[in-house]
C-alpha cells in the first residue's frame, strides 16, 4: 500500500470518529500506537478537524466578542500544535531516509513531505464537508449541483496530490531528491520577538 493510501485511510478515520459526536470538545481517542506514523497522522487530522469547526463557529456574526476572543486564542494554539506536528512528521521521514545515498544531480523539492501531507489532511476535510453539502435536503438543486461540481474537483485534486507525494517519497528514497527542513520561525508566539509582548 502506498504511503498516501494509508494516510488518506487514517485521515478519513479521524474525520469519521470526530463526527460521531461532532463537537469541538470531544476528547481524542487515537487508536494507533504512540510511536507509529499512523498515530501522528490521526492526531494531525484530528487537530485539523477540530480547528475546521472552530473556524466555523468563530464566523457566527452574532457571536459574543469575549467568546470570539477565546476561540481566536484557541485557534492560535491549534495552529501551533499543527505546525509542531508537521515538524514531527518530517522528522520521521528524515530518520526513515537517513541512510539514503543522495545522487550528485539530486534536487531540492519546494516543500517537505510533511507540509504536503498537511495539505492532504485539509483536503480530506474539504471532501468530507463538500460531500455533506451535496446531501443536504434543506437547500435548492442549484446549490447541490454546484457542490457536486466542486466535490469532483476536490476528488481529482486528492488523486493528484496523493500521486505527487508518493512520487516525492520515491525520489527521496532513491536519492533523486533530498529533504531540507527549516524549522518554524514564528515570531508572534515568541515573547522575545513579538514587540507587543517584549515591550510590556
Amino acid at each position: 500500500m502506498s504511503f498516501t493510501k494509508e494516510a488518506n485511510k487514517v485521515f478519513n478515520q479521524a474525520i469519521r470518529d470526530y463526527h460521531l459526536k461532532d463537537h469541538v470538545d470531544t476528547p481524542i481517542n487515537n487508536p494507533y500506537e504512540r510511536d507509529s506514523i499512523e498515530y501522528s497522522l490521526y492526531l494531525k487530522c484530528w487537530i485539523d478537524t477540530v480547528q475546521w469547526h472552530l473556524e466555523d463557529i468563530i464566523r457566527d456574526p452574532h457571536i459574543d466578542p469575549n467568546e470570539a476572543l477565546g476561540l481566536k486564542r484557541r485557534i492560535d494554539r491549534s495552529n501551533q500544535d499543527r505546525t509542531d506536528l508537521v515538524e514531527e512528521i518530517d522528522s520521521y521521514f528524515r530518520h526513515l531516509y537517513s541512510d539514503v545515498t543522495i545522487q550528485p544531480e539530486a534536487r531540492l523539492n519546494t516543500e517537505s513531505p510533511a507540509w504536503a501531507i498537511d495539505r492532504l489532511s485539509i483536503l480530506a476535510l474539504k471532501i468530507w464537508h463538500m460531500k455533506e453539502q451535496t446531501e443536504r435536503t434543506d437547500t435548492d438543486q442549484e446549490h447541490i449541483d454546484k457542490c457536486k461540481a466542486k466535490l469532483d474537483v476536490l476528488l481529482e485534486q486528492q488523486v493528484d496530490l496523493s500521486t505527487a507525494i508518493d512520487q516525492l517519497l520515491e525520489d527521496i528514497e532513491a536519492g533523486r531528491k533530498y529533504m531540507k527542513v527549516y524549522r518554524q520561525m514564528k515570531m508572534y508566539n515568541d515573547p522575545s520577538t513579538n514587540p507587543i509582548l517584549y515591550k510590556k
